[in-house]
């Protein structure tokens, strides 16, 4: 606020004035004033016995009530939440003089002392209140809510004595044997496992008693599920302390006893694992708790925890979403520089993500591996990104251990009343470097001087309890002991005995799913749907309901697409996409596709949901093809690529049973998404033995288009293959399409499936199939040519994709009959049979020739030829050596494209 604003030079004339606008509408006024008059009201309107109390102020009184709302707004700002450094200068304007007052006012009496819930009280100790509610250990930031009643709330249970939790002394006991285990076990890795990468909690172990008591807290206001996701700070504490993994599993997991056997795939590091468990809380409720595998990359687990929880609140909890919860632990350094952070956070509150608000701690160390904390952002605090969404953020000193407990009580509660998320920055610091075997000094020696010097906060903590009677010297020593004894106990039974990892995190949902195995992928399932059903849901998509009001151009698209399938009898791309998910729509497969615009298509090709052009109500017509079927849930994203795929990746970890697509833009968006693809897609059943059916849908070709819409980058996709981890697909044609959407869903095991879509041949009049493709038969990983009769070939074409047509056309065009093109529909896993029966067929062939759009040094031209290195030759046609996909030009690029169908047919051998 500036000195000289109108709040400054208030008269109660003017006051009185502005205040007869706000009865009125109180929208009228600024956010500042509503707030002014929100307190005052709120003062005035009551007393002990509630009665209507006079209105009538003076300008003290109004100088006080701006005091009180000033240290509401700013006491954040000069709060004593960092245990090791002093807190920067800010111009907080919180001095009495500023406001109006000063040193002879200390000892009057105001009645709105009423607003912070200490009745009529002099302005001493109406300031004194202010700096113990806003100024102490904990801090909050609130006041840019537009929402009154959350306001409201927090006024209250910030500044009301009896609103305000306290801890009796047995919470403080629990609070305390929580606090040693979480101290205690953090020591003793240090001495056993000296130097050992651990990713330690000290300095910030306050985490762990107060996560407890958040568990308690929300369990009785109904949770019956958190999904938790973290980096590795503090991962292995929280996995026995809070988890209840036991102590001797994980010596021997992090002592590197466990058994290599018992791993699928090649395991990861001890710090990435997820886990799972059931317990009961202190007051008997039993709740479910998961942590989600991670990465290094910090934060890439946040949008795939949000998706997990969306999948488990819709289909578990039927949408009640206060029975399930995220908790989001950040480090200030990631929260606040990984912009996949904003991408989620920005997602919170859209229709097809929200989740019912999340609770976010940030574990702040003050430092990013080696960076200061003045070096990592450039907002005031770490966790400003929360005021995006008018999110609450509580700042807490992490040496103060009930005040970390009572902020995340705080924050449960407001997460399960306003179903709104809200933040935590647990403000400590970092007692080793980066790792155990880091040395800070280098970077922060100033700091690290303080820190050597500080006692952890367990010392800080007994001797509080102690000082105030609450617990005795020995025995809190008695505590540490017999814990310490605990700890050994359990590290000689690691070393005695075997152990093996525990990988419990793929049941529940996963029931009947198994693993894959190598023949799985030599031939596909039948996957063809019977005639009837297929015209119930040609009915369905050709059928407008009476009253609504379609687009006239959608009644012609809608029309051309009864005349197809009725008179043709024959289906484009986007009516064999849609007929696939309605099929399984009536074979009670809930299907679930997210992306940029992907209601109506990019290329507004599918029409998904149709719209009212006079109301805009939405009629999603997959969604009525029978009385009794599952539900077509297809949400156009905002503009993020990394935030919406993890967050699909993450609801399809949930929901094996539900096809779940997510659709880039274009193909070549997909490297928005880089690091969800490497991480987790690709690796994630190897590293953490989780599987996935995750759907991409990446339109892919060289239409002219320029470097940025025609590659999705095939052969970045192909690198990735091994150990049949995932599926890569270009079908061409709208049946082998369908059935491979199908086969996601028919096969007993789960896969992420990765398809290059066109675009140009959404259109393209010869891409059509028979309906009778649809009724029967089965995914083709291999497309033959059966034009011309085997004997007769003399050069064998492979290609895949859009330039088949290309291809096709240059041979009917030139009436070359003694080339065979042939597709590969599936380029990985390969079905080697199928290979090795191609090579047979055209045995007798010596001229084998793979051709691609993509530069030589792109696509799929290096994996062809190794996958059929057995053929005795196999060139490539494609463009020449580029750094850039495609070039920008439409005359250059039909240049090239006819280049390459000439060159796939040049100097063929009789």
């Amino acid at each position: 606020m500036e000195k000289r604003s109108s709040l400054n030079d208030a008269n109660i004339a003017f006051i009185e004035d502005l205040y007869k606008l706000y009865e009125k509408d109180p929208r009228a006024l600024s956010e500042e004033w509503q707030h002014f008059f929100e307190g005052f009201d709120f003062a005035y309107s009551r007393n002990g016995t509630g009665e209507l109390k006079s209105r009538e102020m003076s300008d003290k009184e109004v100088a006080v009530v701006k005091l009180i709302n000033a240290f509401r707004g700013r006491g954040h700002l000069v709060a004593a939440t960092n245990p090791v450094r002093p807190r920067r200068h800010h111009d907080a304007d919180l001095d009495l003089e500023y406001h109006g007052l000063s040193e002879a006012d200390l000892d009057t009496s105001f009645e709105v002392g009423a607003e912070v819930w200490i009745g009529t009280a002099t302005l001493r100790e109406i300031l004194d209140h202010l700096k113990r509610t806003y100024c102490g250990s904990v801090s909050v930031e609130y006041r840019y809510i537009r929402d009154s009643e959350i306001r409201t709330w927090l006024h209250e249970h910030m500044e009301s004595p009896k609103l305000r939790i306290e801890y009796d002394k047995e919470q403080k006991r629990q609070i305390l044997m929580n606090l040693t285990q979480s101290v205690g076990f953090e020591k003793f890795l240090h001495v056993k496992y000296t130097g050992q990468k651990r990713f330690s909690l000290e300095g910030c172990e306050a985490f762990v008693p107060a996560l407890n008591i958040l568990v308690e807290q929300g369990a009785a206001l109904g949770v019956r599920e958190f999904v938790m996701c973290m980096a590795h700070r503090g991962r292995l504490n929280v996995l026995v302390n809070l988890f209840r993994k036991s102590y001797e599993n994980m010596l021997s997991e992090f002592g590197g006893s466990v058994l290599p056997d018992f791993i699928h795939g090649d395991g990861d590091v001890t710090y990435h694992r997820g886990h799972s468990s059931d317990i009961v809380t202190d007051n008997g409720f039993p709740v479910h708790l998961s942590l989600t595998f991670n990465p290094s990359h910090l934060e890439a687990v946040y949008p795939v925890t949000e998706g997990t929880v969306r999948a488990k609140g819709e289909r578990m909890y039927g949408g009640d979403f206060s029975k399930i919860v995220p908790i989001v632990i950040h480090g200030d350094a990631s929260v606040s520089g990984q912009g996949v952070v904003y991408e989620v956070v920005n997602m919170s509150k859209l229709g097809g993500y929200s989740t019912g608000g999340s609770v976010h701690l940030v574990i702040n160390n003050q430092v990013g591996f080696t960076a200061n904390n003045r070096e990592t952002r450039s907002s005031l605090y770490c966790t400003d990104i929360a005021k995006v969404i008018e999110a609450p953020v509580f700042h807490v000193n992490a040496d103060d251990p009930e005040a970390v407990a009572r902020v995340c009580q705080m924050a449960i509660q407001l997460r399960q009343r306003f179903h709104i998320d809200v933040f935590i920055d647990m403000v400590g610091y970092r007692r080793h470097g980066h790792n155990e075997g880091d040395d800070p000094r280098y970077t922060q020696p100033l700091l690290y001087d303080t820190i050597e010097k500080h006692d952890s906060v367990l010392d800080i903590y007994i001797a509080k309890l102690v000082k105030e009677g609450t617990i005795s010297e020995e025995e809190s020593k008695q505590i540490t002991t017999d814990f310490n004894d605990l700890l050994q106990e359990s590290l000689r039974k690691a070393n005695e005995n075997e152990h093996h990892v525990e990988v419990n995190f793929l049941g529940r949902q996963w029931q009947g799913v198994r693993r894959s195995k190598s023949e799985d992928f030599e031939i596909s399932p039948q996957t063809g749907v019977d005639r009837r059903y297929l015209n119930r849901i040609i009915d369905a998509m050709i059928t407008i309901p009476e009253g609504f009001n379609a687009y006239p151009k959608l009644k012609r698209l809608i029309k051309k697409r009864e005349q197809l399938v009725r008179e043709e009898q024959v289906v484009d791309w986007g009516l064999a996409e849609l007929m696939a998910y309605g099929s399984l729509l009536i074979e009670n497969i809930p299907v679930r596709m997210s992306g940029q615009d992907c209601r109506r298509g990019t290329f507004s090709h599918r029409h998904a949901v149709l719209i009212d052009y006079k109301d805009e109500t939405e009629y999603i017509y997959l969604n009525h093809i029978q009385k009794h079927q599952e539900k077509l849930h297809i949400y156009n994203s905002h503009l993020s690529e990394y935030g919406v795929l993890g967050f699909e990746y993450g609801y399809s970890l949930a929901l094996p049973s539900s096809l779940v697509i997510w659709e880039a833009q274009f193909g070549d968006f997909v490297n928005g998404a880089q690091i969800v693809i490497d991480q987790f897609i690709s690796s994630a059943e190897s590293k953490w033995q989780r599987m996935s059916g995750l759907v991409m849908l990446l339109p892919h070709g060289y239409e002219g288009q320029g470097p940025e819409h025609s590659s999705a980058r095939v052969g970045r996709f192909l690198d990735l293959c091994a150990e049949y981890n995932i599926i890569l697909a270009t079908p061409t044609t709208p049946s082998n399409f369908f059935h491979l959407i199908r086969r996601q869903m028919k096969v007993p095991f789960r896969k992420p499936l990765i398809v290059f879509t066109p675009k140009s041949l959404l259109r393209h009049p010869k891409v059509v199939s028979p309906i009778s493709e649809l009724t029967s038969g089965r995914f083709q990983e291999i497309l033959h040519d059966d034009s011309i009769a085997p004997e007769k070939v003399r050069r064998v074409i492979l290609c895949s994709g859009k330039i088949y047509y290309e291809l096709q056309e240059k041979r009917l065009g030139d009436n070359i009959d003694n080339v065979a093109i042939v597709r590969l529909e599936q380029y990985y896993p390969i079905p080697y049979k199928q290979d090795q029966e191609l090579f047979r067929k055209y045995a007798h062939v010596t001229d084998w020739v793979w051709v691609q759009e993509e530069p030589v040094n792109m696509g799929a031209g290096s994996f062809v030829k190794q996958r059929f290195s057995f053929l005795p030759k196999l060139r490539v046609v494609s463009r020449r050596e580029s750094a850039s996909p495609s070039s920008a030009s439409l005359k250059l690029h039909l240049k090239v494209q006819e280049r390459i169908a000439r060159e796939a047919f040049e100097n063929i051998q009789d």
